[in-house]
């Protein structure tokens, strides 16, 4: 009996690596909010556009101590299963960029802020 490893379709992956931050940064599409910056690019040539989107999580020393980034991210994660994975379109990949924002802010705010962000970046996508 073998399982079945295929992603469902609410799944969202992670970015793998470092060279995946940087071309979703070069991409210039993003949406900034009190609580996060929200970045968007196509997924690159050769993995697909019907994949599921993948999503990449930072951080960076501006947020606080390391207790307060692995808290950020571990919002961003959650905010991520719960709006992009339903939300965003396959093909493309995202980054969540914490910010000092992302431990104040209230929760269903931010989720609010997340689901207007992926709403606009989408827009300007099919624009």
């Amino acid at each position: 009996m073998t399982a079945d490893l295929t992603p469902s379709p609410g799944h969202i992956a992670r970015l793998p690596a470092r060279r995946d931050f940087l071309r979703v940064q070069a991409a210039g599409r993003k949406q900034v909010t009190p609580g996060f910056i929200l970045q968007m690019a196509p997924l690159p040539e050769g993995l697909g556009t019907q994949r599921n989107p993948r999503v990449g999580f930072t951080a960076s020393k501006k947020v606080g101590n390391a207790v307060a980034r692995n808290r950020a991210r571990r919002r961003l994660r959650a905010l991520a299963r719960e709006v992009l994975a339903p939300l965003a379109a396959p093909g493309f990949d995202f980054v969540l960029i914490g910010r000092l924002g992302t431990l104040e802010r209230d929760y269903a705010a931010m989720a609010r802020d997340l689901k207007g962000a992926l709403r606009r970046l989408q827009q300007e996508k099919a624009a």
